[in-house]
């Protein structure tokens, strides 16, 4: 990194854009809500890249359950999320946040092609980058697309924006009195087969010692708190990590 400035990857998944009320569809306000927070975060000196989800528009895997071809199912998911990113783009650009989106599939019109160094230097210029189309390729969810930029752009956590406080031992849907587990090593998170991120993902991060934040993005102000570094949910953390 050019300097001693946080870094971070914030992935957010499609609910992050639904109507609260219907859970799918992307809802204006529920965009520029989250913009909001990003941008007071970003005006905290953090640099900042975003990884989206698309699920709120088409969720791949389960249509490919139904019978789609999953490929083809996939390549529709990736591109739900760059219409995501688009959204989010321009209400940081009305929140008065530079920001660029850049796109694993080459879409040149519309947003960037996913440049690794260039994509450094946004964010060195104190411009927000949005990694949009997953990884490009099948099969890969856009947790694993979020592990893969976060090594790539040399971020300093991978921060996953949930609608549940944390990781808990038990699913909290079933059981009310769920114990929220404030720190875990990515050795138990992989043991206990929790499912808050793929297994791929976890691995990545785990293999290059990026620790993962899980928390609450629902809360007002619990992104911002995420991004600049405040305890917050639950840390997956490696053996550098005390």
């Amino acid at each position: 990194m050019a300097d001693s400035r946080r870094r971070v990857l914030l992935k957010l998944s499609g609910e992050a854009f639904a109507d609260p009320e219907i859970g799918y569809g992307t809802d204006p306000a529920t965009v520029k809500r989250v913009a909001t927070e990003v941008a007071e975060a970003h005006d905290a000196g953090v640099e900042i890249a975003i990884v989206v989800g698309g699920g709120n528009i088409f969720r791949g895997v389960s249509q490919a359950s139904k019978g789609m071809d999953p490929a083809s199912a996939d390549h529709m998911g990736m591109l739900a999320t760059v219409i995501n990113a688009i959204g989010l783009q321009g209400a940081l650009e009305k929140a008065g946040v530079p920001t660029r989106v850049q796109t694993a599939i080459s879409m040149q019109q519309i947003a960037e092609p996913y440049i690794r160094l260039k994509a450094i230097r946004h964010m060195e210029k104190n411009r927000i980058v949005i990694f949009a189309a997953g990884t490009g390729n099948p099969f890969f969810t856009t947790d694993t697309a979020a592990a893969l930029r976060a090594v790539e752009i040399d971020a300093d956590v991978i921060l996953k924006a949930s609608k549940v406080t944390g990781i808990y031992a038990e699913d909290p849907r079933e059981n009310p009195d769920a114990v929220l587990l404030e720190r875990l090593s990515f050795r138990e998170f992989i043991d206990r087969e929790l499912r808050v991120m793929d297994t791929t993902a976890i691995t990545m991060s785990r293999e290059h010692d990026i620790p993962v934040v899980v928390f609450d993005m629902t809360k007002p102000g619990n992104i911002v708190k995420a991004v600049v570094g405040e305890d917050i949910g639950t840390l997956v953390h490696g053996d550098g990590i005390k």
